[in-house]
């Protein structure tokens, strides 16, 4: 018994921080605060919802990682409008831990651009369609020089990073960031002159579908490039598994 009352007790506080959290992000959606409109101090809300100063405080931290509110000195707590893009980027490094996340960040890569094809197309400004078929001709000379080169890491970036700016998309374009956390981060193995070619011969095909308009041409050499991708992040998972187990 006093175990359980022990464990109620420390659970309280938790318990008390989740629901003033919760009422303070209501009551921003219910009275439509704007960005940058001032809240109030924690010192005014700990004595309007009857909280303590701890609970209170633990509240306002939670909202502002959350980039719902910001705190400012002699001023009090100002409405922000949280980014997701920002929340995402800032928690990227720490969610990159294993193989597996690397498996996990190519699936996402597969989804997003594999989703966003047709989009893209439609959207796109011939001008958009000229700056990728240079990037293309640059990443493929690049790729035959040295396809480890950083060089060609940041042109198959800006690749494929132009096709979701093409959607006119903030959100989708912004997921940029992740792209170029993938390409610089993970582990890359030593390709075949081979490989190279078939690359060029993908980015090529990709972009001719594109100036063509063609949707489903562009949607198969898509899943084509990202699967390809998704298959060696899964190789590399499955062989870090086998080490760390000692199989």
């Amino acid at each position: 018994m006093v175990t359980l009352e022990k464990t109620s007790r420390n659970s309280r506080p938790a318990t008390q921080v989740r629901a003033l959290a919760r009422k303070i992000r209501q009551r921003i959606q219910t009275e439509q605060l704007a960005d940058g409109s001032f809240f109030m101090t924690e010192a005014q809300l700990a004595a309007e919802y009857g909280t303590s100063r701890t609970v209170t405080r633990e509240a306002v931290s939670r909202l502002q990682a959350l980039g719902i509110l910001e705190g400012r000195k002699r001023k009090g707590l100002i409405v922000r409008c949280p980014d997701p893009l920002r929340l995402f980027q800032n928690s990227l490094p720490s969610l990159m831990t294993s193989p597996d996340d690397w498996r996990d960040l190519a699936q996402l890569r597969y989804a997003l651009e594999v989703g966003s094809i047709e989009l893209a197309i439609r959207a796109a400004t011939d001008e958009q369609i000229e700056r990728l078929g240079k990037i293309e001709r640059e990443l493929e000379q690049a790729v035959q020089e040295d396809m480890q080169s950083s060089r060609t890491v940041e042109l198959d970036v800006k690749f494929h990073s132009l096709i979701l700016e093409m959607t006119g998309s903030r959100l989708i374009a912004g997921m940029q960031q992740v792209l170029v956390q993938f390409f610089q981060t993970m582990p890359r193995s030593k390709p075949s002159s081979a490989s190279a070619e078939r690359i060029c011969w993908e980015h090529r095909e990709l972009l001719d579908a594109m100036r063509e308009r063609d949707v489903e041409r562009a949607r198969a050499m898509i899943r084509v490039q990202i699967r390809a991708t998704l298959d060696a992040a899964s190789e590399t998972a499955k062989v870090d598994s086998k080490t760390a187990t000692g199989n």
